[in-house]
């Protein structure tokens, strides 16, 4: 074999390494995109987002829909090279999605805890908007809770030692000066029946104070309110929820027959906090339809620069800005913009 022939012989080989590797070698980067949008007032696979029960329930119509991001992990060299050129994902460092020390699965796990959050906050938040009387209950159990096998969800909270409680902050207030393994008394209702029972509390990395591991809820004192939807994390959704919730139990309709979509998280008194992946979700929102869209206060200035053709952004800052834009909009009157 001359040197020609070898030369051309290795660089074949040399190039089938490379192109082996770049197919198959990960590399710490993962690619951001639009995500899909789901409909608060609707259906996803043929169960409600927001079903009331044992209430009054007027008519709505039209799409109030939450929107989120898409994620792809465990990218190859050529993956990301190809959502790079493309132009359509943002490829950004794995680290900033998965800090280190903390694996896939814990950051799930707390996505997760914050999206079930999110929607124990947008329920509080519109049944004080309605000023109606409410019951604090066990809405689920985080993984390994100290509470498993005393408290089952459904159990309406009436106490965490001795201190009477009826908010999900209520129950994060009385345990700030706990510590992990220290035991507290939990008093509840189960059915008719009053009971006591000692906790012993669990610890989480985040913070220094004893944990319960109950997701708190809050139900109407009457009927029942569910908020359903499926493998998607984070808090950002709060927003939508709340209005979804407020739409189903007023008369009139607030999205009136048009196709609004948003984002934001909410706290328990309406406050409509910042998110991330807004010119995504925008995106998502304009492909799937919307001609609105509502934007927490502290992302307008991100949306105003990414904001796709043929979108109308509405800017707010709590519930009460969400409600008063969709009326605006529904008679036809100017809303505050980004």
């Amino acid at each position: 074999m001359n040197r020609r022939t070898w030369n051309v012989v290795v660089a074949g080989l040399l190039a089938s390494a490379l192109g082996v590797l770049g197919a198959t070698l990960p590399v710490p980067f993962v690619a951001l995109g639009p995500g899909p949008t789901f409909d608060t007032l609707g259906e996803v696979d043929g169960t409600p987002v927001v079903a009331v029960d044992g209430l009054p329930v007027f008519p709505t119509s039209g799409q109030l829909n939450m929107t989120t991001v898409s994620l792809t992990d465990r990218l190859t060299l050529f993956s990301m090279l190809g959502f790079w050129a493309a132009g359509d994902r943002q490829v950004v460092p794995r680290d900033r999605i998965y800090p280190p020390g903390k694996s896939a699965e814990r950051v799930q796990q707390e996505n997760t805890a914050q999206f079930a959050t999110s929607e124990a906050d947008a329920e509080v938040a519109a049944l004080t908007k309605l000023a109606m009387p409410t019951r604090l209950v066990v809405g689920g159990l985080v993984t390994d809770s100290p509470s498993a096998g005393t408290l089952e969800v459904g159990d309406e909270i009436v106490a965490v030692s001795g201190r009477p409680v009826d908010s999900p902050l209520g129950v994060s207030e009385a345990l700030v000066s706990t510590v992990p393994g220290q035991s507290v008394t939990v008093t509840y209702k189960r059915g008719s029946e009053q009971r006591d029972a000692d906790v012993v509390l669990g610890s989480s990395p985040d913070r220094t104070q004893g944990l319960l591991g109950v997701l708190p809820g809050i139900e109407p004192k009457t009927g029942d309110i569910r908020i359903s939807l499926g493998d998607i994390g984070g808090p950002s959704a709060g927003l939508m929820f709340a209005l979804a919730v407020v739409d189903k139990l007023t008369p009139g309709e607030l999205a009136d027959g048009r196709f609004i979509a948003g984002t934001g998280s909410i706290t328990q008194d309406g406050r409509v906090g910042a998110i991330g992946g807004i010119p995504f979700k925008m995106r998502a929102a304009r492909d799937a339809g919307a001609s609105a869209f509502l934007v927490p206060a502290d992302n307008c200035a991100e949306a105003a620069a990414n904001v796709p053709d043929g979108l109308q952004l509405i800017r707010v800052a709590t519930l009460d800005d969400g409600l008063i834009a969709l009326d605006a909009l529904r008679t036809g009157q100017p809303v505050t913009s980004c």
